[in-house]
């Protein structure tokens, strides 16, 4: 357990995580409006996937997100994807049960400039599709990391390639320059 602020480091035993943690975010939710240096760094111990211990949303250079609670995760695309993609007028969904392997493509977002397809995060099956996409698929633009979503997925396999936001923004960064 590590607490980053304006350059000062704590360290506690693992035993003691989830004590700190919850004093460490109530102090850092009182210092923000104050300190926006101020951030909390959870590292994983050791043999265990970050992703598998806590809620957390991280991102692939392909530009889709993943937030992942346990086994179960919810894919969508990146605010940076939808406004690359442009107005989003139909979303293919796939169909509740269906299996993906890691980087095939689980669904496809077809905008008025082009068609997009977002791809598996990892091997997993479709738990659950964005319902609301099929009458209001504009919510991938409005919302893209909210009420955007695309599926809710159980995973099988490893994930690998995510970044954190922090790493995503520079992603982006980069490839904004590029073009």
């Amino acid at each position: 357990f590590v607490v980053r602020s304006a350059g000062l480091t704590a360290r506690a035993p693992f035993s003691e995580m989830a004590i700190l943690a919850r004093q460490a975010s109530a102090l850092l939710r009182a210092a923000a409006p104050r300190c926006a240096a101020a951030r909390l760094v959870l590292p994983r111990p050791l043999g265990l996937p970050a992703a598998r211990l806590f809620s957390s949303t991280s991102f692939a250079k392909t530009h889709e997100w993943l937030k992942v609670e346990g086994e179960e995760g919810v894919l969508g695309i990146s605010e940076f994807a939808q406004g690359q993609l442009g107005e989003v007028v139909y979303c293919d969904l796939p169909d509740a049960g269906a299996a993906f392997k890691a980087s095939e493509t689980i669904c496809t977002l077809e905008s008025v400039k082009a068609v997009g397809e977002v791809y598996a995060p990892a091997d997993c099956e479709v738990l659950a599709v964005n319902e609301k996409l099929s009458d209001e698929p504009s919510l991938v633009n409005s919302s893209p990391e909210s009420d955007g979503w695309l599926v809710k997925i159980k995973i099988s396999g490893a994930v690998s390639g995510m970044m954190d936001r922090a790493a995503y923004d520079k992603h982006v960064e980069a490839e904004a320059k590029e073009e």
